[in-house]
Formats: structure tokens, sequence, C-alpha cells
């Protein structure tokens, strides 16, 4: 029996305080290390060892259909206000039954940039909302 891999575009994510939430994208989930290059003076031959730094993770961003819930922008504006509450967020990958088949998991998340839908009388998309969030790592949980 083959295996194929999963369609992109059936997800959800989870926010904990927020729900579930329907998502038209999510985009940015990468992680890296830094390399450090090291060398004595003295050593033969000339090339440096490396060694790992620094981990970083991108901001990930979630875009969304203007509805009437305010629940996203509400946890972003309690940060604007003062530090709140950080969040580790679930996206997981659904198959065409609706199984979870692959998650993920960004930990301590907080929002950092929310961007409001850009208006046209002349155009007839979905209005779009979107919310960066800075985070503190990055985990396949499933």
């Amino acid at each position: 029996m083959a295996t194929y891999p999963f369609n992109k575009f059936r997800y959800k994510v989870d926010i904990p305080d927020l729900g579930v939430a329907g998502f038209s994208e999510v985009t940015g989930f990468d992680a890296s290390i830094d390399v450090i290059e090291y060398r004595n003076g003295d050593e033969k031959p000339p090339t440096p060892a490396k060694l790992p730094g620094l981990r970083k993770y991108s901001n990930v961003t979630f875009k969304w259909g203007v509805t009437e819930s305010k629940a996203v922008y509400e946890w972003f504006a309690e940060w604007m206000d003062k530090s709140s509450e950080r969040k580790d967020v679930t996206v997981t990958l659904l198959d065409d039954e609706d199984a979870e088949q692959a998650a993920w998991t960004i930990t301590a998340a907080w929002p950092v940039k929310y961007t409001a839908p850009e208006f046209n009388a002349t155009s007839s998309e979905v209005a779009i909302e979107q919310v960066e969030v800075a985070h503190e790592g990055l985990k396949r949980t499933k």
C-alpha cells in the first residue's frame, strides 16, 4: 500500500483560552541554530571547528477572514496594554476524514503585530486580518 503525503489545506489551530480557530493561512514555521566557528591559532590544519550556537525561531503569522469574533485581536490588545499570558499554540494537519495526522506546537507564543484588513470598494475579496506571534520553541508533537 502506497503512502501519500497529506494536503496542506486541511488543518486546525488551537490557541488556549481562544479555542480552535479557523485560519486561512499559517506561515513562518521554522527553526535554526547559529553556527559558531572557533579555531586556536596553533591548530593544524587551519580549519575552524563548528559549534552549535543560539537557537532561533521565526515569528509565525496567522491570517483569517474577518468575522464578528474579536478573540485574537483582544489577545493582541492585552499585550498592547501590558504584558499578558503567553500561550502554547498547536497547528494540527488533518487527513480527508478529519483525523489528526501531524501536529506542531509553538511554545510561549505572544502577539507582536496585528494587521487590519485592507479596504477596496472595487474588490470582491474577503477581508483578511492577521496577527504575527513571537515564540520560544517549535516542536513537532505528532
